[in-house]
């Protein structure tokens, strides 16, 4: 390595290390992924099929792992919970509105579908606070399809699960966690 390249590069380390670490947070999470992306993950097939006569109330979906996990899904990681918060600022808002493009459409194709809008939490805190947080998460979510965007409230349902599917197992804080995921319930679930 010639000294001209050695000490451009040194410098270079020398400047991110100046740089706060929220700021290195805050940019290393998920880009928004766009009302397109959402809508192929969640139109995508199911992992498996579930014969209409073997379809669940959607209370009874929300309780089933094995269930939520073959059904389509995206983590959305990129709407920036502060910790201990279910708020979702301002200039934040414009990423729920992607997702209420990709509802949107996918409801105009189909009245009866069904979408799942999970809350998540962090490790840090007790289980208790967690999930009530997650539940608050996932119903910031809603309120503000509902109310902002136009998504008709038949196809939302909520539900937090805490702490209890960390995507970073760890015992401390982590971004990635403090998260919503979006599942589409339609094929599994009975029509009222």
């Amino acid at each position: 390595m010639n000294r001209r390249l050695f000490l451009k590069s040194a410098a270079a380390l020398g400047a991110a290390a100046a740089i706060p670490a929220f700021a290195v947070e805050a940019s290393a999470q998920q880009s928004m992924p766009s009302a397109e992306t959402i809508i192929r993950k969640l139109e995508a097939r199911p992992r498996r099929q579930v014969a209409p006569e073997a379809r669940v109330t959607i209370e009874q979906f929300k309780r089933s792992p094995q269930l939520r996990r073959v059904a389509p899904s995206i983590d959305i990681q990129s709407i920036n919970f502060a910790f201990g918060s279910a708020s979702i600022p301002p200039d934040e808002r414009w990423k729920v509105g992607q997702i209420a493009t990709a509802i949107n459409r996918i409801v105009r194709r189909n009245r009866f579908e069904v979408f799942l809008i999970e809350g998540h939490t962090d490790a840090v805190g007790s289980r208790g606070s967690n999930q009530v947080l997650s539940e608050a998460r996932a119903a910031s979510v809603a309120s503000i399809l509902v109310h902002h965007f136009g998504v008709p409230p038949r196809a939302i349902e909520t539900i937090g699960y805490g702490e209890d599917y960390l995507l970073v197992p760890t015992p401390y804080e982590n971004w990635r966690n403090r998260r919503v995921t979006l599942r589409r319930a339609t094929d599994f679930v009975t029509r009222n």
